[in-house]
């Protein structure tokens, strides 16, 4: 693998995950605010996101187990950490907007006072 290519798969990676995790974080903002369709819209662009680096880390890690060996890099190790990283808070941050939805319609139906 070229080393061109490596740097491409690292910018990917860094790129793709920091759009997804902006996205992500602009859902939590919606919620917060109470404007649902725009959160379900920026979770959609954070999936979104997040597929388009896995896409490029898979198709990496295939051409590496087909004997295409690549020079891995600090900052190749770094675009992965930021990859999982990412990945991890998309997901709590899903857990935490299904809550706060939840909080809110409990609200709503008296179920809980608003102090």
């Amino acid at each position: 693998m070229e080393r061109i290519e490596v740097d491409q798969v690292v910018m990917g990676l860094i790129l793709n995950a920091g759009n997804a995790k902006q996205h992500i974080y602009q859902a939590l903002k919606c919620v917060k605010e109470g404007t649902l369709a725009k959160s379900e819209e920026e979770i959609r662009l954070a999936e979104e996101a997040l597929t388009e680096a896995h896409n490029i880390q898979t198709s990496f890690l295939v051409k590496e187990a087909n004997g295409q060996a690549s020079e891995i890099t600090a900052l190749f190790i770094h675009a992965q950490d930021h990859l999982m990283t990412t990945i991890t808070e998309i997901n709590l941050i899903k857990e935490i907007i299904e809550m706060r939805k939840e909080f809110k319609n409990l609200l709503k139906i008296g179920e809980i006072e608003n102090d």
